[in-house]
């Protein structure tokens, strides 16, 4: 991410300096290019640049009408570079060639004449400012370099050693520093061929010239060379050019402590060494200052340059807050500017990952604004702030803030761009749920019961997701949070009967490790089968059921072991216990044959056709396991037209196991259902019998654990 940055920043940087430098230099009286829109007019473009391009050609000498000629012509030439459609053809006529060599002095015409030059420095002001413009487009940067113009802009960065200050000289410095910068831009073999010029030490002895605007210059140019070039960085540095640089960044005019931040930035990036001498020189402090700078690129820069620091060590970390840092990153979290929010969220997750600072951030008000930044569409910024958040979350005071504030429902929430972010959440996520014991669930049981409503739902849905299943039974029973996630299914807001859902439906996750539905039924209480040979076989039959007509075979020493119910007809005082032929008229055959391969043999397979109807006669003869069988067989076919339906099965036939797997599939399933238009009617049906199942469910785990 700190590459990217650097390169996005090192690119903002020439266009917002180009800009600068065109909107100073646009003239009322400058002339109109003429229209390219037609063939016509782009012969006519041609043509007239042809023209100054042979003028230029024609008139490098040191007679005052051919200085006149060559400042006329370089003049309309910069006007058309200043349209970006007319660059190309200003190339493709040749001018560069001819603007190169006007770069420097032409000789004087006999020796007799004196020192004064017509139009000194002007000539050559205009045609760095020419070459300048040509050279943003990248295709043109080797060409100008190629025709030689390195040696003489460097030659013009030192002008004002041979002649006095004046604003001629400044000029001309000022446009060869902009056309070194605009050449050299994202171009690594050009920052190389400046450096062998021997153009960084004029650079940096020009950062402490009169002019203002000379300083910029010469800061900028330096700015663009030492990105990403580590033989330029050391000749930076090298040259003396840190405590200048320092000085800079205190100065009061905003554009000289931009260029100053932007060009140590590039000088510390991915060279710790220099990054040491950076913080030795006493860059430190001025540059948090800059965080509070009226220039928002400077607090951009300068937070951006913070994070850089405090990625050193832990005492960088330390030093960086104890000097105030951490108030004025906090206040540009809730800048309107997006990039100040990024680099400020850049620069706190940095200082977020030392244990000392963490309290510190949070208690200055970090976490909220941090928080709101993941609601962002911009995935740097989202990291950033994702990165910030994990730090903060190792702190164990900072956890119940993180919670009260709705954190953790944020966290989980989130739409994440980018897979780093959503790894980073998962993993703060996990921080949380492994510090949520001892005096932190105290803290959070405290809250839960005093705390106001709004923090109490807060708390409960949080531990419902971070708590650990030996806790449930304290949160959710004896401090009644259980209360408070049913609770949310009676507002009016789908979010919170959504985030009710969710919680429920991960608490019963915990409380058992395989839901009801995903559970394989448990084995019938163990008895004697006489085996699947004695099903409907009438030998030793000593009783014949009627049904739909058609005997079937039993014996009523299997029947007995079976059930109470059959206990009931056959010992107590019912007619069936003396009748050879007991009619069975509510049941089908293919029904009652599966009840009895049951009872024979202790297994039957149940396929969906004839579950219900099963069902129905194993809770009519008190079949516990065979009841097993058909629920879960039932439960498999769940869906969110049938949950309605299957609720009511569970409850005609008393069905617990189906119950329990319509109340988690309600649960799990909350967007499908609750657009539902007999949604609300079945959630407030099924919320007794939810709290009924969550209490057994987390009470049972405890006791389940007791007995290991």
């Amino acid at each position: 991410m700190e590459n990217q940055k650097l390169t996005e920043r090192s690119s903002s940087s020439a266009r917002r300096s180009l800009k600068r430098k065109l909107e100073e230099d646009l003239q009322d009286d400058r002339k109109v290019s003429p229209s390219i829109s037609s063939e016509d007019g782009h012969q006519d473009l041609e043509r007239e640049v042809r023209t100054q391009v042979e003028i230029l050609e024609s008139s490098f000498s040191s007679s005052e009408s051919d200085r006149a000629s060559s400042k006329r012509a370089i003049h309309v030439l910069s006007e058309f570079a200043k349209n970006e459609e007319i660059v190309n053809v200003i190339v493709d006529c040749g001018a560069v060639p001819a603007l190169v060599q006007h770069l420097q002095a032409p000789p004087h015409v006999s020796e007799g004449e004196g020192s004064h030059m017509p139009y000194e420095h002007e000539v050559e002001k205009g045609s760095a400012f020419t070459l300048g413009l040509l050279a943003i487009k990248p295709e043109h940067q080797q060409l100008i370099v190629d025709a030689g113009a390195l040696p003489h802009l460097v030659n013009l960065l030192k002008r004002h050693r041979d002649a006095q200050n004046s604003r001629a000289v400044n000029g001309v410095i000022r446009r060869a520093a902009d056309a070194v910068t605009n050449l050299a831009h994202e171009n690594s073999s050009i920052k190389t061929r400046v450096r062998v010029e021997g153009g960084i030490p004029p650079l940096v002895e020009l950062l402490e010239f009169v002019d203002s605007k000379v300083q910029r210059a010469a800061a900028g140019s330096l700015r663009t060379l030492a990105f990403k070039n580590d033989e330029n960085k050391n000749q930076i540095v090298e040259c003396s050019a840190l405590p200048t640089l320092i000085l800079m960044l205190r100065s009061e005019d905003t554009a000289i402590h931009y260029e100053a931040v932007g060009v140590i930035g590039n000088l510390v990036h991915s060279s710790p060494n220099i990054k040491k001498e950076v913080l030795l020189a006493g860059a430190l402090q001025p540059v948090i200052g800059l965080l509070s700078s009226s220039c928002s690129e400077s607090q951009r820069e300068a937070a951006l340059l913070l994070g850089q620091f405090a990625a050193t060590d832990s005492d960088c970390k330390i030093h960086i807050v104890q000097r105030g840092a951490v108030p004025p990153l906090i206040e540009m979290l809730q800048s309107p500017d997006a990039q100040l929010r990024e680099m400020s969220a850049f620069a706190l997750g940095r200082l977020a990952q030392d244990p000392h600072n963490q309290a510190g951030i949070a208690h200055c008000g970090g976490i909220i604004p941090l928080l709101k930044l993941l609601d962002s569409k911009n995935g740097s910024l989202q990291h950033n702030a994702a990165f910030a958040l994990y730090g903060l979350a190792d702190n164990e005071d900072n956890v119940a803030d993180l919670i009260k504030v709705g954190g953790v429902q944020k966290l989980q929430d989130g739409e994440f761009i980018v897979q780093p972010t959503r790894d980073c959440v998962a993993k703060t996520l996990k921080r949380l749920e492994e510090k949520i014991h001892g005096r932190i669930l105290g803290h959070l049981l405290y809250l839960m019961r005093i705390g106001e409503k709004v923090i109490q739902r807060r708390v409960a849905l949080a531990l419902a997701h971070l708590c650990a299943p030996d806790d449930q039974k304290i949160i959710f029973i004896d401090n009644s949070g259980l209360e408070l996630l049913l609770e949310l299914f009676d507002s009016t807001n789908l979010k919170h009967k959504r985030d009710g859902s969710a919680a429920l439906c991960k608490l019963a996750n915990k409380a058992s490790s395989l839901s009801q539905v995903d559970a394989a039924p448990p084995s019938p209480v163990p008895q004697v089968y006489l085996g699947e040979q004695y099903v409907n076989n009438s030998t030793l039959s000593d009783v014949t059921f009627l049904v739909e007509g058609k005997r079937f075979y039993a014996h009523r020493i299997c029947l007995l072991a079976s059930s109470d119910a059959f206990r009931a007809m056959f010992d107590g005082g019912y007619r069936e216990r003396d009748a050879k032929d007991i009619e069975i008229p509510n049941i089908r055959w293919d029904v009652f044959e599966l009840m009895m391969r049951y009872i024979y043999t202790g297994s039957v397979d149940v396929n969906l056709d004839v579950a219900q109807d099963l069902l129905r006669a194993a809770d009519q003869y008190l079949l516990e396991g065979l009841k097993r069988l058909c629920e879960y067989a039932i439960a498999q076919d769940i869906s969110v037209e049938s949950v309605s339906l299957m609720f009511e099965l569970s409850e005609a036939f008393n069905a617990l196991t189906l119950r329990n797997a319509c109340i988690l599939f309600i649960l799990e399933k909350f967007d499908q259902l609750s657009v539902m238009p007999w949604y609300s009617h079945l959630i407030q049906r099924v919320l007794p019998e939810t709290r009924s199942y969550f209490v057994r469910a987390l009470t049972r785990a405890i006791q389940a654990d007791m007995r290991v």
